[in-house]
């Protein structure tokens, strides 16, 4: 049972989490009781812990209802330009206590609850995370809509409602094994159908010539029904909306055209059209060219630019609607993580003044390229507009070039060798005003590589935008200890302005600090350490090293290099196990592809190693290595604030940024990591003697591609690799099946692209770094302050703030939206207010 607050935690939180007033306590316990009764209809003899929770998620979404019709009117008065993000993912997980924060009412429900008798853990533990993302980048979407909302801007999500999100991983004898995620089985409070706002969609069919020019016919139809979800800024009344479509067969589907004695099987044929918007695609950083993934993209771009179109039209009552389309790119921005919709050519140049294009990899089996003969099936129309803008492109490029025939192939948007294919990041380029990597060392790569010819022609258009965090969730949700200390020591701006945490380095050498950032990180350990014994029944040693690596499984990731070196500390305890050792509790976690076989493989190799490991009564204590089943934002929520060393290994020139790497950091790990993604600028900001890099930069993996990597170099060189290789080839780690490993050993032998031994010697170097840094903890946490003082950069807020002003063309706001209890008089005032600035 949860312990009610002292008063001078009361007064310690006031500001972060809101107030406790005895009005607002008992408005929030009468609120609760009416919806158990009138919305669940349950009374308290039969109500579970999950009518708890949808009573107190009620109960909350009421506090937004008012704040979300407040802001719709004060966009409709105001009309400001707008920011559409279209996205195939959003990796919410949990609303319910990111809305308390956001609306300031954390401690007044807490209180509420106790005073109910109730745990507010155990109601928040119900929530299914609504997991619409494979990884980084759906959780970076989700992270940008909370500071789009927080900085006031106009902005909207566009993306799809997966019935089923992200699978649930079970480990089963070591291997991993891939459960539906029905998120949506018990219902969602969050979300509102509008069914009045359904659009038609239209695939298949064929184009026929006519007076008027091609018109597009005997299209098959999907309806594209939205749910909207509101989404809270921090404390400024702002809520804004996310919209995913859900995919409905019209009534007459199949009815009228065929089958038509077959009334049953027309309706039960409804479930093909209904399939769109059936599951989530569970591929990370992997093209898989299927005719449903390319429907799912086109279904979201079709229905949500129809809507924005819709909006844009609609105008304040007693001015005309808007007709002329001539001002729409200053009314709207599309920001697009892969831009799919072409409109006619007359339209281009619209098209480019409203969109901008984020890549977020440069792997090159990431990059969409669709088969033309798909295209040609599913949208005809599309494709013929693809080969004129096509034309008019490489016109342009023939007339600056000529004769320059490898330009013209290099930069067309239809790759010729082989099965013709359309490359969808040369139209994203062509088609928008802006394009953007996600990190200094990813855009240098962009423009100086993968799109040089691109940028060459139109080097003003390329940009960076380095990713962010967002402080709210990642910070104030998930370590609430350390937000408060901070707040205790430079005060609670920081929640909105998060480059405040640079006074922090005033406190570098405060005694008292210092022990309170260790006792903090003490507290988290201890209660993950609980929760692992509760849920996985492994106990572990609290005060071990919690070294942590969680993310998507990826050979790029390198959790391969990670593995090895677990072996090789194996090898050492069992070699003198009376000598010192820094005790460690290696914690791994992610999802690899279903259909990704190597990843598979890298699971097992893990499981199987820990199987030994935990097991061996020689090493005791001393390691303890752990799969973290199920990773997933609600699972990130715990273990990041009880990680001591994080694990950023990447391959230097393959992580576009990484986000995980900001979060540990933010929440008092340190880093070890090569020279990738954020990584780099994470060394600038926090000075790279405050990091443990490591590792090949990118100008060696250059070298070494041009030379060749000869992996059987480093095998014979450095006799623990040898010793760790000969041991997994040799069965020591999968005694019923010696050869079970053999593809994996084969990969790192004979064709590595990722280079995991050139690697190997030097991580171990910097891994001894780590060990003796951990025996000092004073010196540990002074390292933990400084890298904490510096991780304003990495703020979601700054990112948001940058490609509004940089690429948008909208400015953030501190204004707040009058809220529900003002007269709407109140509004217009406001939109006074914004004119002026």
């Amino acid at each position: 049972m949860a312990t009610p607050l002292t008063d001078q935690e009361k007064r310690k939180q006031i500001s972060i989490r809101g107030i406790v007033g005895v009005e607002n306590v008992a408005e929030l316990k009468k609120g609760f009781n009416r919806h158990l009764h009138f919305t669940l209809v349950k009374d308290r003899n039969i109500a579970t812990t999950r009518d708890y929770y949808f009573a107190l998620a009620h109960t909350v979404r009421d506090h937004l209802v008012g704040r979300w019709i407040r802001t719709q009117q004060f966009y409709y008065e105001a009309d400001p330009k707008r920011v559409y993000y279209l996205s195939l993912e959003f990796y919410m997980g949990r609303a319910l206590q990111n809305t308390m924060i956001n609306l300031g009412l954390q401690n007044a429900c807490d209180e509420a609850i106790y005073q109910l008798g109730l745990d507010m853990e155990e109601l928040e533990e119900v929530e299914e995370d609504a997991g619409l993302g494979n990884g980084g980048l759906g959780r970076l979407a989700a992270c940008f809509l909370d500071s789009m909302a927080t900085l006031g801007l106009a902005a909207y999500g566009y993306g799809i409602r997966y019935e089923y999100g992200i699978f649930n991983q079970k480990i089963r004898d070591g291997w991993q094994v891939e459960e539906a995620d029905d998120w949506l089985r018990h219902g969602n409070p969050w979300e509102k159908a509008r069914p009045e706002y359904m659009l038609p969609v239209h695939f298949y069919g064929h184009v026929e010539e006519t007076r008027d020019g091609p018109k597009w016919v005997n299209t098959q139809v999907v309806l594209a029904m939205p749910y909207d979800t509101p989404i809270p800024g921090y404390m400024n009344n702002t809520v804004n909306t996310m919209r995913l479509w859900s995919a409905r067969a019209p009534n007459d589907f199949n009815l009228k055209d065929f089958n038509v004695g077959d009334y049953i099987q027309a309706v039960l044929d409804r479930n093909l059209a209904e399939n769109i918007s059936r599951v989530l695609y569970p591929n990370d950083n992997f093209f898989e060219g299927k005719e449903l993934r390319l429907k799912q993209e086109y279904f979201v771009v079709a229905a949500t630019l129809q809507d924005i179109i819709r909006r844009y039209k609609t105008t304040k009552k007693g001015v005309p609607g808007r007709t002329c389309f001539e001002s729409f790119p200053d009314k709207v921005s599309l920001r697009d993580k892969v831009i799919r919709f072409v409109p006619p050519l007359q339209a281009w140049d619209l098209t480019r003044r409203t969109f901008a294009y984020t890549n977020h990899t440069i792997l090159p089996e990431a990059l969409e390229r669709w088969p033309v003969e798909l295209l040609e099936k599913l949208l005809p129309r599309h494709l013929q507009i693809i080969y004129q803008i096509n034309q008019a492109h490489l016109d342009k490029i023939a007339a600056l070039f000529p004769k320059d025939m490898d330009k013209l192939r290099r930069m067309s948007l239809i790759e010729e060798d082989g099965c013709k294919r359309v490359n969808m990041a040369h139209l994203c380029i062509v088609g928008s005003h802006a394009v953007n990597g996600v990190a200094e060392i990813h855009s240098n790569i962009i423009k100086t590589k993968i799109f040089k010819d691109f940028s060459d022609l139109e080097p003003g258009k390329f940009q960076n935008k380095t990713n962010g965090i967002t402080p709210r969730r990642w910070l104030l949700l998930c370590n609430p200890g350390l937000a408060e200390l901070i707040a205790e020591v430079i005060g609670e701006d920081y929640v909105k302005d998060l480059s405040q945490l640079k006074k922090l380095n005033d406190f570098v050498d405060d005694v008292a600090f210092i022990r309170d950032v260790s006792k903090v990180k003490q507290d988290n350990k201890l209660k993950f350490a609980q929760y692992l014994e509760k849920e996985y029944r492994v106990k572990i040693n609290p005060s071990s090293m919690f070294d942590v690596h969680v993310k998507r499984i990826h050979e790029y990731k390198r959790q391969l290099l990670n593995c090895l070196h677990i072996i090789a500390m194996y090898n050492r305890i069992r070699k003198n196990p009376s000598a010192p050792f820094v005790p460690r509790t290696v914690i791994i976690g992610g999802k690899a592809a279903p259909g990704y076989h190597m990843a598979k493989m890298i699971i097992k190799l893990i499981t199987s190693v820990a199987d030994v490991v935990n097991t061996d009564p020689v090493v005791g204590n001393k390691l303890k290595v752990i799969f973290l089943e199920n990773y997933r934002v609600s699972l990130a929520e715990k273990v990041i604030p009880a990680t001591d060393l994080s694990q950023q290994i990447s391959t230097a020139g393959t992580e576009a940024s990484g986000t995980g790497n900001m979060k540990f950091m933010l929440n008092g790990a340190l880093t070890i990591g090569t020279m990738d993604g954020a990584n780099v600028e994470m060394a600038e900001e926090a000075g790279e003697e405050n990091l443990f890099i490591f590792g090949m930069r990118v100008e060696d993996v250059a070298e070494m591609d041009k030379k060749g990597y000869d992996a059987m170099l480093y095998y014979k060189k450095i006799p623990e690799l040898k010793e760790v290789m000969d041991q997994i080839a040799s069965g020591f780690f999968s005694p019923k099946n010696p050869e079970l490993f053999k593809d994996l050993t084969n990969m790192l032998f004979k064709h590595d692209r990722f280079k995991v031994f050139a690697d190997f010697e030097d991580y171990l170097k910097s891994q001894e770094k780590v060990n003796n840094l951990f025996q000092n903890p004073v010196e540990w946490t002074k390292m933990v302050i400084k890298n904490i003082a510096a991780t304003g950069k990495f703020s979601s807020d700054r990112t948001i703030a940058e490609y509004a002003t940089e690429v948008w063309g909208v400015k953030p706001t501190d204004l707040k939206i009058p809220p529900p209890n003002e007269p709407r008089e109140a509004i217009e005032e406001t939109v006074k207010a914004l004119k002026k600035m």
